[in-house]
Formats: structure tokens, C-alpha cells, sequence
């Protein structure tokens, strides 16, 4: 008997939005009909003639848990996502303490474990811990990184001569390198150069678009030196040259071959730019930091062309009186996990982007990207996870920070347009019903990576050492 039939939905095919009826047994997609003549299920939802699509893939999160949670824990952040759409997070290493070795990841595992309501995976750090990169992998990490070129929150940032031997490393290992690609060098010079400009864009000059660019230069040219060359994946890329850069680099590896570069995109990237630092000031300071209105329209026609693969939000909280200091010693960051979705679905509706291709990007580009597939994430296909999204594309509300989950007490979009759930599923169960979050802390699935060590009954081996190879 199924669990769920969804009836009264709307799906996309072939381009156009058509009446479908969905079938979900055992938290997974049974089918997907016109109608379904059964008469047997457990539970039926009426989607009051929704769209549904499957749920977002939040390729990039800073849940701050453990070490800072006042900022957010797991089960905020994990609400936050949910009530946007998002049904999957990937969780970034820099924490306190960063997942380096196996006592941080131990640690946000159960962290996680216990407080998220949504199925998520942990990214492992990657400083001078070259050593240690295996026995993380066996732990079960998604991907290593996001591996820092230049300073960032957190302090993880590493030389070129120790991202080169990592990068070796990580390509033994037949694993994901994510790169925060910004050069410290160009930072540092213009740090000194431009210490008495009073400037309101100064932390958008001192990291300029030449500071990416180079960076993305000399990590693939390190990644091409490499003894075994790593996947690659650029985190929120956000110039037209750094694009261009792996674009070029892309031609030369096959997909899912050692070497292989994928990139992704931020919505702030996408929708902000530097003539919102007169309204935002310093809620609008993240690393990498706002460009040109130029250059958001140029990635706005990557993503669309497919030079851009995937976008994730980067979501990077820190509490409104923390930002309330001067630009250079405000933290970077801002959140977003919540706000991903409904951007991107009110900007199919502004006709910047197509369904289809917001449906690549968000969900089945990441599981493909991040090695999710395997685990029945990213498509809304039989025998695929009930990761679903349902939602109107006619209801565009304003994004206010006072209806968000997050713990972090704004939003840098407040006032923009969004299209937020009606419901999210995650494997079959609803979590978020349009008006309140309805799962249970701890509900969420560690999802892990494919280096992951077992035992003979299947279960994780928190304890691994190179020595028991």
C-alpha cells in the first residue's frame, strides 16, 4: 500500500506544466501518473493545484554547530532550510572545533544528528592536515572543503604549496575538492593600500575581481601539476573572469574524471550587487564580496547557458549587532538557506531563468556535483527520494526577516520578491506545511560520503586509522 498519494499537483514535462497525481511508498517516488485508480494509501494530500518539484539541494551551508550557536545550530538552520524549500544541506567545515579530524566530525555529527530535520552531509576541512585527509574520508565526508585560498571566517585559509599537496591527496582519493578561490596575496596588498579609504564598497575593492581570477588560475594550474588531479568544484563564483577561466578548464576533463571542474553560484551574486552597500552597508560584506550590477548580469547568463552548474546559498549567519561595526571589521558572511529557493522560483517568474533549468541547478546538478545521486537524492523520478517542493508560482510575497526560521535576525533580501513553499517533503514526510515546521529535531538523515569505512553489519567506523589498511 503506498503511504502518500498526492493528488491535484502539477509537474513539469517536457517543458510544460502538466496535471500529475504522485506516489510515495516508503519515503521514496512509487510514481508519477495523469491519475492513479487506486483506492488503498495511508494518506492523501490535496496540492490545490501546485507545482511540484523536488526539493533543493543546498550544496553550501555554515550552520555555525558547534562552537558558535548563537549565531545557529543545527536544528534552526536545518528549519530554515526546510521552510525554503530545501530538503538536503551540505555543511561547510568551519566550525569550532573545524572538521580537520575525526573529533571535529564526531562532534557535528551528533550534533547534527540530534537537532536537524532535514537530511544533510558534513564537508571536511582541509589546512595542513594532508595526513589526516584519509582518515576523514573514511569517516564518511561529502566533499573536502570549502578549502580556503585566502582568509575567511573560520581561519581555515592554506598556502598554494599546501592546497597543491592536498589537491594530490584528495585526487587519490577519487574525491570532491570545493575551493573558495580568492588570492591572498592581491588581498593583503590592497588591505594596505586601501587602509585609510572610507569608502562604503572598500571590502568589494580590497577583494576585486582580479583577486578571484587569480586565484581560480593558479588552482587549476596547481590541481594540473598535481600527481593524481582532484575534481574540482568553485565555490560562489562571482566574476565574469573567473567563469571564463573554468569554462576554458572544463573542456579539457570529462565530467566525474579526475580533473574535472564544476562551478556554482550565489543568489546574492546573482541579485545583489555593489550598488546595494547603500541600503545594506555592512550586512552586505561576504567573502568572496558583492560585484558589479555588470557582473551579476553576466552570471545571471552563465547560469542560464550552462557555464554555471549549480547555485547554493552560501548561507553564512551572524547576528544584526555583530554586523553593526565598521566595514573592515564586520564578520562576512550572510544567510540565505532559506531565501534560496523562493529567489530563484520568483526569478522563473520575472523570466530570468526557466523552470527547468532552476530544477538543474538547485537539485539535480548538486546530487550529480556532490555524489547524492547514488543515495536517491536530486530527481523527482521513481525510485528517487520524495524530496518534493510544492508551491504557486502566482503567490510572489516580499521576503521579510521577521517570517524566517533562522536564529541570525535578518536578511540581506528583505523586501525582495519570493516564492515560498506550500509544503516540503523530505523522504516522503512533510516538514514544512506551508505555515509552520511540522518534523521532529533529529529527523534528518546523515547522508554520507562515498569513502565512508563500514563494518560488517554496515555500520560507521568513527575510530578508522591508516593503520588498519
Amino acid at each position: 500500500m503506498p503511504d502518500v498519494l498526492i493528488q491535484n499537483a502539477r509537474v513539469l514535462e517536457d517543458g510544460r506544466l502538466v496535471p500529475a497525481e504522485i506516489l510515495i511508498e516508503g519515503g521514496k517516488i512509487k510514481g508519477i501518473a495523469k491519475e492513479f485508480r487506486i483506492s488503498s494509501y495511508d494518506e492523501l494530500i490535496n496540492a490545490d493545484k501546485m507545482v511540484v518539484i523536488p526539493a533543493g539541494i543546498d550544496g553550501h551551508v555554515h550552520f555555525r554547530d558547534p562552537g558558535l550557536t548563537y549565531k545557529e545550530d543545527w536544528y534552526t538552520g536545518s528549519c530554515s532550510a526546510a521552510a525554503g524549500g530545501v530538503a538536503v544541506v551540505l555543511e561547510h567545515p568551519n566550525t569550532l572545533p573545524p572538521v580537520i579530524d575525526k573529533t571535529g566530525f564526531s562532534l557535528k555529527l551528533k550534533h547534527a544528528q540530534k537537532k536537524s530535520v532535514i537530511d544533510f552531509g558534513i564537508n571536511g576541512g582541509v589546512t595542513n592536515n594532508t595526513g589526516r585527509l584519509k582518515e576523514i574520508w573514511r569517516l564518511g565526508i561529502s566533499v573536502f572543503g570549502e578549502i580556503f585560498m585566502a582568509e575567511s571566517t573560520g581561519g581555515l585559509n592554506i598556502s598554494n604549496d599546501a592546497l597543491g599537496g592536498a589537491l594530490s591527496k584528495i585526487g587519490e582519493l577519487n574525491a570532491l575538492a570545493c575551493i573558495h578561490a580568492e588570492d591572498e596575496a592581491i588581498r593583503l596588498m590592497n588591505e594596505e593600500l586601501l587602509k585609510n579609504d572610507p569608502a562604503i564598497d572598500i571590502h568589494s575593492r580590497g577583494r576585486p575581481n582580479e583577486c578571484e581570477e587569480a586565484a581560480v588560475r593558479s588552482c587549476i594550474q596547481i590541481n594540473k601539476d598535481a600527481a593524481v588531479p582532484a575534481r574540482l568544484h568553485f565555490c560562489h563564483t562571482s566574476t565574469p573572469e573567473a567563469v571564463s577561466l573554468i569554462s576554458k578548464a572544463q573542456k579539457e576533463f570529462s565530467a566525474g574524471s579526475a580533473g574535472a571542474i564544476t562551478c556554482e553560484v550565489t543568489p546574492h551574486h546573482l541579485f545583489l550587487s555593489t550598488k546595494d552597500y547603500t541600503k545594506l552597508g555592512t550586512l552586505g560584506k561576504m567573502n568572496p564580496p558583492l560585484r558589479s550590477s555588470e557582473d551579476a548580469a553576466y552570471l545571471i547568463q552563465a547560469l542560464n547557458s550552462g557555464l554555471i552548474n549549480a547555485v547554493a546559498s552560501d548561507h553564512a549567519p551572524h547576528m544584526h549587532y555583530e554586523k553593526d561595526a565598521p566595514m573592515r571589521s564586520a564578520p562576512s558572511g550572510v544567510p540565505g538557506a532559506e531565501t534560496l529557493m523562493p529567489l530563484m522560483l520568483a526569478a522563473v517568474r520575472k523570466n530570468l531563468f526557466s523552470l527547468e533549468r532552476v530544477i538543474q541547478v538547485t537539485s539535480r546538478n548538486p546530487a550529480h556535483i556532490f555524489g547524492l545521486s547514488r543515495l536517491g537524492k536530486g530527481s523527482m523520478a521513481e525510485g528517487y527520494d520524495a524530496d518534493l517542493l510544492l508551491f504557486d508560482p502566482k503567490n510572489t510575497v516580499p521576503i521579510k526577516s521577521k517570517n524566517l526560521h533562522t536564529q541570525c535576525d535578518w536578511t540581506p533580501y528583505e523586501g525582495m520578491d519570493g516564492i515560498f513553499p506550500g509544503m516540503t517533503f523530505s523522504r516522503g514526510e512533510v516538514v514544512w506545511d506551508g505555515s509552520q515546521i511540522i518534523a521532529k529535531k533529529g529527523r534528518g538523515a546523515f547522508l554520507p560520503g562515498a569513502g565512508l569505512k563500514t563494518d560488517e553489519d554496515g555500520k560507521m567506523i568513527l575510530e578508522y586509522d591508516d593503520e588498519d589498511e
